[in-house]
């Protein structure tokens, strides 16, 4: 019973100094950009229609692509203990060669280049 109170008060006591450092230390310095909201780079308080990069986004949209395909092939250990796992793995390869020719066609194309 002593450990647990042991263990509970040193938790407690670590909680609370990182608590304090944390609302302590931004404060040392206050200027402009850490006082400012975050707004995805952009500035705020300027105008609202700026030109954006185009080829930003569209990069961006393809990392989120291919970060579902990870999502989509996490299972894919499991599927070997189905009753036909040759079904689920001629699925991932289907999935990974459709995006991977989407990728070649994206890089043939010019859509990861950040620069022009």
């Amino acid at each position: 019973m002593n450990l647990i109170a042991t263990v509970i008060t040193i938790t407690a006591a670590l909680s609370g100094v990182l608590a304090l450092v944390s609302f302590w230390l931004p404060q040392i310095t206050p200027d402009a950009e850490k006082l400012s909201p975050y707004e995805c780079g952009f500035d705020p308080l300027g105008s609202a229609r700026l030109p954006f990069s185009m080829r930003f986004f569209l990069v961006a949209i393809l990392f989120l692509l291919f970060d579902l395909e990870i999502a989509l092939l996490l299972p894919l250990p499991w599927g070997d203990q189905l009753l036909a796992p040759t079904t689920t793995f001629a699925w991932a390869v289907a999935v990974l060669s459709l995006l991977t020719l989407g990728l070649i066609y994206e890089w043939m194309q010019g859509g990861l280049e950040w620069a022009e």
